[in-house]
């Protein structure tokens, strides 16, 4: 992570939160695994960034030079609170969570074209420093996720992506159950739960508004 990330509230004041690990699920609406030519999954598909990716979506974001093509990939991010591991019951799963934000999957696409082509891991492509901008969070106490809250993201004023929570192929309850039948989670750790359709490329100057229902609406920019 950068040396100045730290979880904020989304009124900018600090968390009482450890930063820890960014567990990502990938294509969890189904046409946003269409428009990759990906099959839709059956069971969850997860993969990791390290604390190191994580920085602030308040301020503008740095892009990788000479990687080809890095993609915007707008998600629900979800904040543990309680550590879960083996949890079997959806319902303990919803009372260990602490916040929500809206943050994005940074996807240097050129890059994970070739190493997918080549049956190589990801992660050079979905974990560099400053892959996962994230906001600030909304405490988790009144929110349902069950309301189909809306994930957006407008660049330079048009609509790129948007989709409802309620579109996700693993709902957010079973979906953080699932990971920690494999990945403890413990406090302070994030869950980026999928992307809706929609992701293409970022430029230099591009203006970004992401939204997460009514709760979360974050402008950035691209330095």
């Amino acid at each position: 992570m950068t040396p100045n990330y730290l979880h904020r509230w989304i009124d900018g004041s600090t968390m009482d939160m450890p930063v820890g690990k960014v567990v990502c699920v990938g294509r969890n609406y189904a046409e946003h695994a269409r428009e990759l030519g990906n099959e839709v999954p059956e069971q969850p598909l997860l993969f990791m960034k390290p604390a190191s990716a994580l920085v602030s979506l308040h301020e503008p974001v740095v892009l990788p030079k000479g990687q080809g093509e890095v993609h915007h990939e707008v998600e629900m991010v979800v904040m543990v609170g309680k550590t879960l591991s083996g949890e079997t019951d959806p319902d303990r799963v919803r009372y260990a969570i602490a916040a929500y934000g809206v943050g994005l999957d940074l996807t240097l696409r050129d890059l994970q074209s070739t190493l997918k082509a080549k049956g190589h891991p990801w992660e050079r492509a979905k974990a560099f420093d400053g892959a996962a901008p994230v906001s600030g969070f909304v405490d988790a106490r009144g929110i349902s996720v069950r309301q189909n809250l809306e994930v957006s993201l407008e660049i330079n004023g048009e609509t790129r992506q948007h989709g409802h929570t309620g579109q996700m192929l693993f709902p957010t309850f079973e979906l953080i159950a699932h990971i920690s039948q494999t990945f403890r989670l413990d406090p302070g750790d994030l869950i980026f739960t999928g992307t809706p359709s929609g992701v293409a490329a970022l430029n230099t100057g591009d203006q970004l508004t992401a939204r997460l229902g009514n709760i979360v609406q974050v402008f950035s920019e691209i330095a």
